[in-house]
């Protein structure tokens, strides 16, 4: 009895002194949790998909109140959930653009030839490990089903065909999907994304689709019209082109030159069935548009309201900006306008699709052109936070009658072809020639530079992009300038301008051998080209943003400019957008693929259009206009194929012609598919991924 009374006993004091012990622990250890935490996590829905970024709710809500994290960050609340988490932290919250998952592929493991069998597996990750995840496609979606499995909202599935299907409805945009996909078919995606993007090499890209200079998704279009979706075939169509009914009957066809199917009969009719999912939009009088991103508070002046300078337009309202469009003539269209004859592209069609760019928010004042009715300095004073110039070439100035006085939309900008044409007495007419900058132009050049120098021009300095052993002067012609103390520099581009209200005041001059930079002073800047330089013009940022500082910035930089107004000038600079990705190691204005004159074709202005709009929206927000380097060029390494077997011939569908009688005065040549006639032919495209094709007898029954 007494050893059980001990061992009582020694129980007893054995758990006193624990609890002395934790009693001590808890003040010693005691961790204190923020009472904010506490009260964003139980806003939070407790969904912890890790759409946010982080591992769960409650890291969100300690970053949320560490000011690492939004208050709308969580992918999956609302926006009641949002504001309420902005009330606790005493912020306001702006509207977030929602993100979707996107399926990549095009092509399911179903309908393969040949079929690599995953014995015991049912994951696609195991799959890509421990066999490399081979089928026909090297790169192409396995169709296991992982990402519908992780997916936390039901909103993947698989579908008949082995590819993942995504209701729009239910994704969050939460990522879990892009995490598991070993192979990136399927990622995030939103409407900013999707605009300002390029294709890269990671990418399961259609050799059409890479051809098109706006890099439709052609194969996709095709698809929904082949199943009867005509709606959805125009919303993938507008997705990169604002111009469907127009360039539906105008377009070179680019695409068609590498349409795969032409190794067997002839190329799908591509851009036939683009007229057609257009015109169906236009007969029913339904407008359809892609998705636009929320309003972000910005705004945005375009001068030109020719194809680029509309499409700049439609792509920039998209992200979110305000958009308002300056046009010199008295009706938007530029050269389609003037320069296509009726039978060709009826004016009614154009009016079509300008007015579908209107209503996607884009405003447009005509008789308004720049450097006469209105300045860079008074639309910058208006609060437009950039300008973009898309001014046309000398062939839209002869449309519109502007030949006689040289055009200086830009302050201190001079064509050379001006300056040429209007002979001694032009620069007479010039405020300040005290530094003239005179950029290519070849012996022409060096023509003008003289012709300034009897005139009174101080200064002046000569840039050629050639090397001295390169260029189109003579060494005489280069001793004459030098004892005329005409400056040449050789191997070099303009990368910026600088201005001070209306007036130039300097130039970003880069070697193009070394890479090194130089400002140099200039009042005037005559350009050897036929046309204005694609520029965007801002007030420099008082401070260097960085990519992942976009929401940090808001209306405020706009506030302290517009209250140094009284007290300090106006400082505006002027860059040109990204280049194309071909030519995207090239530097400065006017350099190898930039447009000289006007464009060839308008397919390649929508696509230059979509590229201004993607530069200007990144420069708005401090982010880098740099490609990547894995952007694809015609010099890219990609699998392909030049030979296609066991797939039958099916004939090309023949564009039917209007009769004398239907075409009238000003009718149509061509009278486009009927829906018979479309679905056949959209039939006969091989839905390429990289490589993948289906059996003959699925791909044409």
């Amino acid at each position: 009895m007494s050893e059980m009374l001990i061992a009582l006993y020694m129980m007893g004091g054995l758990g006193l002194l624990v609890g002395i012990g934790l009693a001590f622990a808890s003040k010693i250890f005691y961790v204190y949790v923020d009472p904010k935490i506490i009260a964003i996590e139980d806003e939070l829905p407790g969904a912890n998909c890790g759409g946010c970024g982080l591992p769960g709710c409650s890291a969100n809500a300690e970053a949320i109140v560490a000011g690492q994290a939004e208050p709308n960050s969580c992918v999956v609340a609302g926006s009641d959930v949002a504001e309420a988490i902005a009330g606790i932290m005493g912020v306001s919250v702006e509207a977030r653009e929602p993100d979707i998952a996107l399926p990549g592929c095009t092509y399911g493991v179903q309908d393969a030839d040949t079929k690599f069998v995953y014995n015991g597996m049912n994951d696609c990750r195991a799959a890509m490990m421990l066999s490399g995840g081979m089928k026909i496609c090297s790169i192409g979606c396995l169709g296991l089903g992982t990402c519908a499995r992780v997916c936390p909202f039901n909103a993947i599935s698989m579908g008949p065909d082995g590819l993942p299907k995504v209701n729009e409805n239910r994704c969050t945009g939460c990522g879990a999907c892009e995490k598991e996909c070993p192979k990136n078919i399927i990622t995030l995606s939103s409407v900013t994304r999707r605009i300002i993007k390029e294709y890269t090499t990671d990418e399961c890209t259609t050799p059409c689709q890479r051809a098109c200079p706006a890099g439709i998704n052609i194969s996709e279009y095709i698809r929904q019209i082949s199943l009867g979706d005509y709606n959805r075939a125009v919303q993938v169509i507008k997705e990169r082109n604002p111009f469907p009914t127009v360039i539906g009957r105008i377009c070179p066809r680019p695409c068609e030159n590498e349409c795969r199917r032409q190794f067997i009969d002839e190329p799908v009719a591509i851009n036939y069935l683009k007229r057609f999912a257009a015109d169906y939009e236009r007969k029913r009088e339904n407008r359809v548009q892609p998705y636009k991103a929320p309003e972000t508070g910005r705004s945005v002046a375009v001068i030109g309201g020719g194809v680029e300078g509309l499409s700049t337009a439609f792509f920039t309202a998209r992200l979110g900006h305000s958009i308002t469009v300056y046009e010199a003539t008295d009706s938007l269209g530029g050269l389609l306008r003037k320069a296509i004859v009726s039978y060709r592209l009826p004016q009614d069609m154009l009016d079509w699709d300008i007015k579908g760019i209107l209503e996607m928010g884009v405003k447009a004042e005509t008789l308004r052109a720049l450097g006469k009715n209105i300045t860079i300095e008074s639309l910058l004073l208006q609060g437009y936070q950039a300008v973009f110039l898309a001014s046309g070439g000398w062939d839209n100035r002869l449309s519109r009658g502007a030949l006689s006085e040289p055009e200086v939309p830009v302050p201190g900008v001079y064509l050379l072809l001006d300056v040429i044409k209007t002979g001694p007495n032009w620069l007479g007419k010039v405020k300040d020639r005290s530094e003239i900058v005179i950029a290519g132009g070849g012996k022409y050049a060096l023509e003008a530079a003289m012709l300034c120098n009897e005139k009174g021009g101080g200064n002046i300095t000569v840039i050629y992009r050639e090397t001295r052993e390169n260029s189109p002067i003579t060494e005489s012609e280069i001793e004459k300038a030098a004892s005329e103390n005409i400056k040449i520099l050789y191997g070099s581009g303009i990368l910026r301008l600088a201005g001070q209200e209306n007036e130039l005041t300097g130039l970003d001059v880069i070697n193009l051998e070394t890479s090194s930079t130089e400002h140099i002073p200039a009042k005037m800047l005559v350009l050897a080209s036929g046309r204005f330089p694609e520029l965007i013009i801002t007030r420099p940022q008082k401070e260097d943003l960085t990519e992942d500082e976009p929401e940090a910035v808001d209306q405020q930089m706009g506030e302290e400019q517009k209250s140094d107004e009284n007290n300090e000038p106006l400082i505006w600079e002027a860059v040109e957008p990204y280049k194309e990705p071909e030519y995207m190691l090239e530097a400065g204005i006017f350099a190898r693929g930039d447009v000289l004159t006007d464009y060839s074709a308008a397919i390649k202005a929508i696509g230059a259009g979509r590229r201004a709009a993607a530069s200007i929206h990144q420069m708005l927000y401090g982010i880098s206009i740099h490609l990547p380097e894995n952007s694809i060029t015609s010099q890219s390494s990609l699998i392909d194929v030049d030979h296609l077997e066991s797939v039958r011939t099916v004939p090309r569908e023949i564009m039917p012609l209007c009769s004398e009688k239907e075409m009238g005065p000003d009718g149509e040549i061509e009278a486009g598919f009927k829906e018979i006639s479309a679905r056949k032919e959209a039939d006969r495209c091989l839905k390429c991924g990289l490589i993948c094709y289906a059996h003959t007898e699925k791909t044409n029954n």
